[in-house]
């Protein structure tokens, strides 16, 4: 071998004798604006950076933040382009029918048009007539406001948020087992934790960088993962046990995984009896679900049952995550309070690494839970309940008998109201259910019989705008000041990076001039200001599970979040919020400070593949996009991974049926049809396909939507379809329209 053959291996193997370094273009950064970003519920602190002309052109994590720690994802470093994305509306718009083109007009004009609309509506048929759904993606002083104008100005009942497409099981779940909704635990949880057991959860695509520092901790004391999906995911691939569960079966295995744990005598019993009722009837229950007889239900072997038990149980301490696999499904709200139960019975609430994690919703969930009123009145409060009544009503100057004595319909229920005609007219807030509800088709010919749609966006092209009268216009995100809450009860905020983009205004502007053209409008105090806001929450939520009475929206800022509770009391004293709820024995949010054990028989009323449909229908996300991608398909370095809808299959059922990979195939159910490429994969069983549910017109054509008795979310990943060929040019060709709209 030469001297210069050596050198040349030699280069190859430790580097290049001249270093070529990676360089970072200046994009000309004069100032840096903290932030919250405003996808997922994670709630990275991010900065944005704008040049010398306020324009911004750079996003960056923050080093300091507890969070995310300078990390952000695919979604967070391109988020600066989101201000002036194409299709951003830019003035109101009103028209007469649907059939008609739009005609711009004045905010004055529009508003009038809304208010004497909604008045009218309401005089013919019933306050109840109109409805309105929100969203999770507004600000906690926003949702606040809304709250107010829905339940003490407009006087609907039927008031909801699009949460209840994610995240109403967790809700439900933890309100039934705990006594309330908010999450018992942390991130911090993951560096404490010897053994984590995740539940329908694809943390690498859909929470990037909660599985960042999971895979840390990880790396730094080795503890087992359990993953369960029926579809091998890239946490999946990641796990030390991977349980491959059938779809919507979720119960039957933690009821069996609790059998073991009683039979070897596994369970924490001082903990059970300081801390929990109805822990015979749970015994009783999971008696039906011995290994054996779960296995033939679930498809996970006995053996594997047993282990998994065991791990959890013999942990020093262990933690039960989720997200959408439990959420979405037909049992969803039990399937919660399956993984609490666990938690429960072997003493994993309350301590460092031991908890029951929801780890789902969008990047302000959690704060329409605490503030938005949906479900109830701000603060955790209930209609139900007649000193919450008289509370809220004594503090707005509202009567209390304005309020109704019972929660209205659900967003899920909603739609079914306008096909009968209870319901008139609605007021979408940043909300897309042309592409998010189930069973889109039927959504469409709902809209179309409304007297009245307003829509409220930030982007005119949203879908849901084709049915609307009234189009009002919305800054995005960083376009306005306020706070979201994240998935570990963290408050943080998000400051104003640049003036809304043309004749947009701020959700909460645009909520306070609608309240204006109502008599009780003209009487309760609306703030314009979102730290005026925040003050009325603060006062609001004294003596309440969510306490923020500590915080202040530049406290935040200079903490880079503080978890609630956090009292006045600890921000005397210079301390952080609350890592962890029920740390205390007997702490529960019941009246007797106890948890609930809750049996879970299992009905099995899934869809479930035959002849004519074999395939499972399961559905997802990907990391390069967020929901409908009204945001995310606008932006190139997100777009350019997906931009057009794909199916997952398995190769061996594609030889069967002649799919070649990546050709197009009509995929149909009961409900309707969908066109997408297919892409063979080892990732789904046989018998599964996999959608993701970010495009339009394309998997929610599909599902069933059958829904959850207790949260009343839809069962968006128990559903069967066939396979199709289909004319590859003309699929093609519908691919490219689809994509130009």
């Amino acid at each position: 071998m030469s001297v210069g053959t050596i050198k040349y291996k030699i280069t190859m193997l430790f580097g290049r004798n001249i270093k070529n370094p990676i360089k970072m273009a200046d994009k000309g950064v004069v100032n840096w604006t903290y932030s919250t970003c405003g996808y997922c519920s994670t709630g990275c602190s991010i900065e944005i950076g704008t040049n010398a002309e306020g324009v911004p052109v750079a996003s960056r994590g923050v080093g300091g933040a507890d969070v995310n720690r300078g990390k952000l994802c695919l979604k967070g470093i391109f988020e600066y382009e989101v201000f002036e994305a194409t299709g951003r509306a830019a003035r109101p718009l009103i028209r007469d029918t649907i059939h008609e083109p739009y005609q711009p007009a004045d905010w004055d004009t529009t508003l009038d048009k809304m208010g004497a609309e909604i008045k009218r509506i309401q005089a013919k048929y019933g306050r109840d007539s109109f409805a309105i759904v929100s969203t999770g993606q507004i600000l906690t002083e926003e949702f606040y406001t809304l709250g107010k104008l829905a339940r003490g100005v407009i006087g609907t009942n039927n008031y909801d948020g699009n949460t209840t497409l994610c995240m109403a099981s967790a809700v439900s779940g933890y309100k039934r087992s705990f006594g309330s909704d908010g999450p018992p635990g942390c991130y911090d949880d993951f560096e404490h934790t010897h053994c984590l057991i995740a539940w329908g959860s694809n943390l690498p695509e859909q929470h990037p960088i909660i599985y960042w520092r999971l895979k840390s901790a990880m790396e730094k004391r080795k503890f087992p993962l359990i993953v369960v999906d029926p579809r091998v995911t890239i946490f999946a691939q990641n796990a030390d046990i991977h349980l491959p569960i059938t779809p919507g079966t979720d119960v039957v295995l933690q009821n069996a995984l609790i059998h073991v744990i009683l039979k070897e005598g596994l369970e924490d019993r001082d903990y059970i009896n300081a801390n929990t009722t109805g822990f015979e009837d749970l015994k009783k229950e999971v008696e039906n679900y011995d290994p054996t007889t779960a296995a033939k239900i679930c498809g996970i072997d006995e053996d594997t049952i047993r282990t998994v038990a065991r791990l959890f149980a013999k942990a020093e301490s262990a933690m039960g995550i989720w997200t959408m696999g439990i959420n979405q499904s037909t049992h969803g709200s039990d399937g919660v309070v399956g993984i609490n139960n666990l938690s429960l019975v072997t003493g994993n609430i309350g301590k460092p690494g031991g908890t029951s994690l929801s780890i789902t919703g969008q990047c302000n969930a959690m704060g329409t839970r605490e503030w938005s009123s949906c479900s109830g009145l701000p603060g955790y409060r209930v209609l139900e309940k007649p000193e919450h009544r008289e509370e809220i009503g004594k503090f707005w100057g509202v009567d209390p008998e304005f309020f109704p004595k019972v929660r209205g319909l659900t967003e899920t229920d909603i739609f079914p109201a306008i096909e009968t005609g209870e319901i008139k007219g609605l007021w979408l807030v940043a909300t897309n259910p042309i592409t998010s509800m189930p069973n889109t088709a039927r959504i469409r010919k709902t809209l179309e019989k409304l007297e009245l749609l307003v829509v409220q966006d930030a982007y005119q092209d949203v879908e849901s705008g084709q049915y609307a009268h009234i189009f009002l216009p919305a800054a995005v995100w960083a376009e306005k000041e306020g706070v979201f809450t994240n998935t570990e009860r963290r408050v943080n905020i998000t400051r104003k990076v640049k003036q809304p983009y043309a004749d947009c205004k701020s959700d909460l502007q645009i909520f306070n001039e609608v309240a204006k053209r109502f008599d009780n409008g003209k009487v309760i105090r609306f703030p314009e200001q979102p730290a005026d806001v925040f003050d009325e929450m603060k006062q609001l939520s004294k003596g309440r599970l969510c306490n923020i009475t500590g915080m202040s929206h530049d406290l935040i800022e200079q903490k880079r979040g503080i978890q609630w509770p956090y009292t006045e009391e600890q921000a005397k004293k210079g301390e952080n919020g609350a890592r962890r709820l029920y740390t205390e024995p007997a702490t529960f949010s019941y009246p007797d400070g106890r948890a609930k054990l809750i049996p879970l028989p299992f009905i099995n009323n899934n869809e479930i593949p035959d002849e004519q449909f074999p395939f499972w229908l399961n559905s997802g996300r990907l990391v390069e996009h967020w929901h409908t991608r009204t945001k995310t398909g606008k932006i190139g370095n997100n777009n350019k991974f997906s931009p057009i809808p794909f199916m997952e299959m398995n190769p061996d059922a594609a030889e069967e049926l002649g799919v070649k990979h990546q050709t197009y195939v009509r995929v149909t159910s009961r409900r309707g049809d969908a066109i997408v490429m297919a892409m063979l994969t080892q990732r789904v069983p046989k018998n599964m396909v996999f959608i993701p549910f970010h495009y339009f017109d394309c998997v929610n054509r599909l599902t069933l939507g059958l829904l959850d008795p207790h949260s009343r979310q839809p069962a968006f990943k128990q559903s069967a379809v066939a396979i199709e060929h289909v004319d590859q040019e003309l699929a093609a060709r519908l691919s490219k329209e689809m994509r130009e709209y």
